[in-house]
């Protein structure tokens, strides 16, 4: 049984936190994972071009190296362009929004690529069969293609979820209190490092084994009346 000296409260706080970035940040990166996917299907050079860029870039970075640009980085570059109008300003970003957007940004990339795997896994003949049977284009893609697309991206998009919450414990180099951070302030507090250190993992550890369960049924409820080959 671990003694956390009355801090467990912050390792609870700090959980919830994480959590809440993890799934904004998820919301973000399904969005723009997307759009990235459409432009790398797409017939359209510049669209299929932006999409390659983004993605090529944002995986040939290091995530810490993207979250201190973006929170330590981007006010910088702001101030001296606004400075360069005449101006003096200060512009500081919340660490949340800050931290939200970065990862967003980062499994967005992730993301397009499992999209994109997903468009193409779905069989050609049911989208012609669809311009056969008299439907539009928005139609067809609303009836036919983006069911099975989230069909065959859960397991992909499971996958990111993963990876993005244990990625959220990056942030805490940004100052935001979430469960890394706060273990790490406990743990210096008490002088208990192994402790604290030790239940953070094995929280991050509780949360995975959660969200494998999750996906698990929601494969299963996705799959529903879809016949075995």
């Amino acid at each position: 049984m671990f003694d956390l000296k009355g801090y467990g409260w912050m390792l609870w706080e700090g959980l919830q936190l994480t959590l809440l970035v993890g799934v904004c940040a998820l919301v973000v990166a399904t969005l723009l994972g997307l759009v990235g996917a459409w432009g790398k299907v797409s017939h359209n050079r510049v669209a299929r071009g932006a999409a390659e860029t983004y993605t090529t870039v944002i995986r040939g970075v290091p995530e810490l190296l993207l979250i201190l640009l973006v929170y330590y980085g981007t006010p910088t570059l702001i101030q001296d362009v606004v400075a360069g109008f005449g101006y003096d300003i200060i512009i500081d970003i919340n660490p949340f929004i800050a931290g939200v957007i970065t990862l967003g940004f980062i499994y967005g990339a992730f993301s397009t690529e499992v999209f994109r795997g997903a468009i193409l896994a779905v069989p050609k003949g049911q989208i012609e069969a669809a311009y056969a049977a008299g439907m539009s284009r928005t139609l067809m893609v609303r009836r036919v293609l983006l069911p099975q697309v989230w069909r065959f991206a859960l397991p992909g998009l499971g996958n990111v979820w993963m990876v993005l919450i244990k990625a959220t414990a990056l942030i805490s180099v940004i100052q935001l209190s979430e469960l890394m951070r706060n273990a790490d302030i406990a743990a210096r507090a008490v002088r208990l490092p192994f402790t604290f250190y030790f239940a953070a993992s094995l929280i991050y550890l509780g949360i995975t084994i959660a969200s494998m369960i999750g996906q698990q049924r929601i494969e299963a409820w996705a799959r529903r009346g879809v016949r075995s080959a």
